[in-house]
């Protein structure tokens, strides 16, 4: 054994908490991997959790009333770093083991809550794809949440003596009282039909429509005979109608995770930001009223997409109203009962808290095998605090990064001490991407006719075509010319419908060179 690994016991004494039980090398490298690559890993939260006790348990409140035919919703808001995706993985993991269905997503340009270009069909099926349970927790799980339905009403017809196409009409009838619901108990007993006479093809052809899977309604009437499909209309209502079938199928309810909402704040066509707006308005106000049943939804997003008010939830005055924070929430005191909930910071003891831990993740949960003593964790975070001040603790992603970076060269450097090298690693404070300014892009026009007319606009190499070949200029300038303007990632329309691409409200040219 090593000098480092000498005085192991130290750190499970500074804590008092290190778990006794094995880890297993999936999970150990799961996690170990995932962190070192600055991204959540799928499982194992528990070995990692420190702090945010309150928060968590504020959450817990809302899966009993969800499980009680409630409804929540709640904005969890946290700077760049500081473990909101963590936490939203932690919520949905509790939430799995108290019966819940959890359903989640990341936030894209390519997947919002209200668009017209297929956009938020395409989150539905995002969702949908990572549809969970206790007993398929990664996913996938909605033929087995389908399957679970059929086969509690065979049990229940065989227990009863009645025709389980009679019980299962009986409990799809409610469906019907939502919107949507008539083609949706239409696909379920589409599913039983298959089930029934042992055709595979209609099974999965009903279960590929409850993934959104169906980009047409000729392809769904052929294959299933309903009118409708799953569409960027129909979006937030498809969601309540799985609320309510979940809980048929013997779940308590269901819970919907949305994260990098900043995507939202990022868009930069104002009408697309208060559609989406509106869509998260409706979906707050079914909750704060109690209109919904059975249902959850837990937005995780940076302070800057609540409230700036220009572009953030705050710019649309109804949101900022039912958004506002308790103005007696000051002065260390706290208020979790609202919407809203700010992560707070952990603290340096939590953060030593999490190293040790992550000691004991390192180590496969043996003791014998840590790699530390207490007085390097101690040293690793003086080094930290040194190098970018209380950031280290507060946005901690670096200096988990820093952390497993050390115990890496540890493990397969046995002769190094870790004295010798721990000045050595790089901290850097955590910066958030998303909120940079965006980048300009270069492009030219043609030279103009003589005595003046229309030029071509022509975009640099991947910055995407930025508009109609309509840009008059002076007869004397009948050189090239540079265009800048900001890439938004899909400068190819006219987002504001000005029929001008690249002037005037959202399609933001920033400057035109001659």
């Amino acid at each position: 054994m090593t000098d480092n690994a000498t005085t192991a016991a130290d750190t499970t004494k500074a804590t008092g908490a290190a778990a006794a039980e094995r880890i297993r090398p999936r999970d150990r490298d799961t996690l170990i991997n995932g962190l070192r690559a600055g991204v959540v890993p799928r499982i194992g939260q528990q070995h990692i959790q420190v702090g945010r006790v309150n928060e968590l348990n504020a959450l817990l409140a809302d899966i009993t009333r969800i499980g009680d035919d409630g409804s929540a919703a709640r904005f969890i808001i946290g700077e760049y770093g500081s473990g909101k995706t963590f936490f939203l993985n932690l919520v949905r993991s509790v939430a799995l083991q108290r019966k819940l269905v959890t359903v989640h997503a990341d936030l894209s340009p390519d997947r919002r809550l209200h668009a017209t270009g297929g956009q938020a069909r395409s989150l539905y099926s995002e969702l949908m794809r990572s549809m969970s349970t206790r007993a398929k927790p990664d996913g996938g799980a909605v033929g087995s949440v389908v399957e679970r339905f059929v086969t509690s009403a065979l049990t229940e017809g065989n227990q009863n003596g009645t025709a389980p196409e009679s019980i299962m009409r009986a409990r799809l009838a409610q469906l019907s009282e939502l919107t949507g619901g008539y083609d949706f108990a239409e696909v379920i007993a589409k599913y039983w039909q298959g089930h029934d006479t042992g055709n595979e093809q209609l099974k999965s052809d009903a279960v590929r429509w409850l993934r959104g899977e169906f980009a047409t309604r000729t392809d769904a009437r052929a294959a299933l005979g309903v009118r409708t499909i799953v569409d960027d209309a129909n979006f937030y209502d498809q969601l309540k109608l799985l609320a309510k079938f979940v809980r048929l199928a013997g779940f308590d309810g269901l819970l919907v995770c949305l994260d990098e909402m900043v995507n939202l704040y990022k868009l930069a066509n104002s009408q697309a930001r208060k559609s989406n707006y509106e869509q998260i308005l409706r979906i707050l106000n079914d909750a704060l009223q109690g209109y919904a049943e059975g249902i959850g939804f837990i937005f995780g997003g940076t302070p800057d997409f609540l409230t700036d008010s220009r572009r953030g939830l705050y710019s649309y005055a109804a949101l900022q109203s039912r958004l506002a924070e308790n103005t007696f929430a000051t002065a260390g005191r706290v208020d979790l009962s609202g919407p809203v909930i700010r992560l707070s910071a952990l603290t340096p003891e939590d953060l030593f808290i999490l190293l040790t831990k992550l000691v004991h993740v390192h180590a496969g949960g043996d003791p014998a095998n840590y790699l530390l003593p207490s007085e390097a964790l101690q040293a690793f975070m003086a080094h930290c605090s040194n190098r970018i001040g209380d950031a280290y603790f507060r946005t901690p992603r670096n200096t988990i990064r820093g952390f497993l970076d050390l115990l890496a060269i540890l493990e397969q450097n046995p002769e190094q001490q870790w004295d010798q090298i721990i000045d050595a690693i790089p901290i850097g404070e955590e910066t958030n991407p998303d909120l940079e300014p965006l980048p300009a892009t270069e492009g030219t026009v043609s030279a103009p006719p003589e005595g003046g007319g229309s030029v071509t606009l022509t975009a640099a190499p991947g910055a995407g075509v930025v508009g109609p070949p309509s840009w008059a200029v002076d007869p004397a300038d009948n050189g090239s010319v540079t265009v800048e303007h900001k890439n938004n990632g899909d400068d190819s329309r006219d987002d504001d419908g000005d029929g001008d691409y690249g002037r005037g409200g959202d399609d933001e040219l920033t400057s035109f060179k001659l």
